[in-house]
């Protein structure tokens, strides 16, 4: 078992047995038959052949906590109990939760080690452990993710960071072939960017439309400034260490070395508010635009989760005020109101907008494992991109357990909701074409052989060892 790095007190005297259906501790057994089941069969983990134990092995010593199932039924007892802000409960599974999960462990105890941080987290705020708990059980893991969380990447840092896997790069790939054959014909391509790594794709956009046959249309590109108009609790990572004026700086001047003339704006705007002030700043736009010369494209990568959902409550839309929808529901028909060309969708397939923290505990360790399984495949254990890496995960864990209200951003929803939702305010699907799909297969040879891409309607969907991770979806005004 480890030990603690730093000085911890014992945990507190042990409830006894029966007394929350089963205890905690050193030498103790823990009843698990009557935890949460989750609705629907759990992944398949590396390694494991079953997700929940049986009756027949419903006690298990401490010693055999590490298993993975294990691990996230101990997780999920450990909400319960801080949702029934039961102190002591909490504080004897955050106990055995760090003796198991060290943060430098294999992938499922370094997964595992993220969530205790985030349900210490939760706790901390609730007051179902109080801040002297909190710190004598993970202080070092939570002060080193603080640290990394705040770490700011310069453009070059960044363009290698976000090249390290296919998270994003599938996203850039597919979005940008469609791009180029929705500005076919266009004279200007104005790309309204709604996204979460700062413009990474944009160069090689840029690249593409330099070679274009016809000769490069003038690139007009209007980006989306969340972290300027958000909290630091709502701003997802990476974060940029320049300023977006430097940074469209340097991409008009790469345009130009490119041959392509380019306008860089930035907009100040917020996902808590359905992007508006993005909207009508796009609308002033189109009043005063030749919109027969002008190919407009939004570009949605990895931040329409953030506009909050159902779960967040709604907003009263039409004349008379009459018609109760979401902010998610409202930014993709004010979309539509644009009459863009195309939007492309790059999602994370997941559902985290469960309204209850376990539920979205199960979904999100389900989901997430996928991010640590596959790290270990392109760097090295200690490295300080993969600590980087990593800490981007844990933020989302964080955000996902810890926060609630607009400063809870990671509100995923999976692939056909998505779909449910764009068919909803007015759009079509539009099939990526074999040349797109070819350029994924290309991107995806470059990286380790456990990542793949399959075709699910419409759409393009980036697998790791056959489970789904990101899916790209185009969509044109039906």
């Amino acid at each position: 078992m480890m030990q603690f790095t730093h000085t911890a007190p014992p945990p507190p005297p042990l409830h006894p047995n029966g007394a929350h259906g089963g205890s905690l501790g050193l030498g103790l057994f823990l009843d698990v038959v009557g935890a949460p089941r989750a609705a629907s069969s759990a992944r398949p983990w590396p390694g494991t052949t079953t997700s929940f134990l049986t009756p027949a092995s419903s006690k298990i010593s401490l010693g055999n906590l590490n298993s993975t199932s294990c691990m996230e039924q101990l997780l999920v007892h450990c909400a319960n109990a801080i949702e029934a802000n039961d102190a002591t409960l909490t504080q004897q599974i955050l106990w055995v939760l760090n003796n198991i999960a060290p943060p430098d462990g294999d992938s499922n105890q370094r997964l595992t080690a993220a969530f205790l941080c985030a349900l210490v987290a939760r706790a901390s705020r609730t007051g179902a452990c109080s801040k002297a708990v909190a710190a004598a059980v993970v202080a070092s893991a939570v002060e080193s993710a603080a640290a990394l969380h705040a770490h700011r990447f310069t453009a070059v840092e960044l363009a290698s960071f976000v090249d390290l896997t296919p998270w994003h790069r599938f996203g850039y790939t597919a979005a940008n072939a469609a791009i180029v054959d929705a500005a076919e014909g266009f004279p200007v391509l104005h790309v309204v960017e709604l996204g979460t790594t700062h413009c990474m794709q944009i160069p090689t956009l840029i690249d593409m439309l330099a070679t274009r046959a016809e000769g490069p249309p003038i690139l007009r590109l209007t980006v989306a400034d969340v972290a300027s108009a958000s909290t630091a609790a709502a701003t997802p990572p990476p974060a940029l260490d320049m300023s977006y004026d430097e940074l469209g700086a340097k991409l008009v001047n790469f345009a130009r070395s490119r041959n392509v003339s380019m306008d860089f704006r930035v907009v100040p705007t917020s996902p808590a508010d359905a992007f508006s002030s993005l909207v009508d700043q796009l609308r002033v736009q189109q009043l005063v635009s030749d919109g027969g010369a002008e190919a407009l494209v939004v570009n949605c990568h990895m931040l329409l989760h953030a506009v909050p959902d159902e779960t967040a409550g709604t907003v009263m839309l039409g004349a008379a005020q009459q018609q109760a929808v979401s902010l998610r529901t409202m930014v993709l028909k004010s979309l539509r109101a644009l009459e863009p060309n195309l939007v492309v969708v790059a999602e994370e397939d997941a559902d985290f907008t469960a309204g209850d923290v376990v539920g979205r505990l199960r979904a999100a360790f389900n989901f997430l494992w996928i991010p640590y399984d596959a790290v270990d495949t392109f760097l090295p254990k200690g490295s300080e991109r993969r600590r980087w890496y990593e800490a981007e995960v844990g933020w989302k864990v964080e955000n996902v357990l810890a926060q609630e209200g607009v400063e809870r951003v990671e509100r995923q929803e999976d692939r056909a909701r998505w779909g449910q939702r764009m068919r909803g305010a007015g759009f079509r699907a539009v099939a990526f074409g074999e040349e797109a799909a070819g350029e994924v297969k290309a991107m995806l040879n470059e990286h380790a052989a456990g990542w793949g891409m399959k075709r699910e309607d419409d759409d393009l969907v980036l697998t790791w060892k056959g489970h789904n991770v990101v899916f790209a979806s185009a969509w044109a005004p039906s």
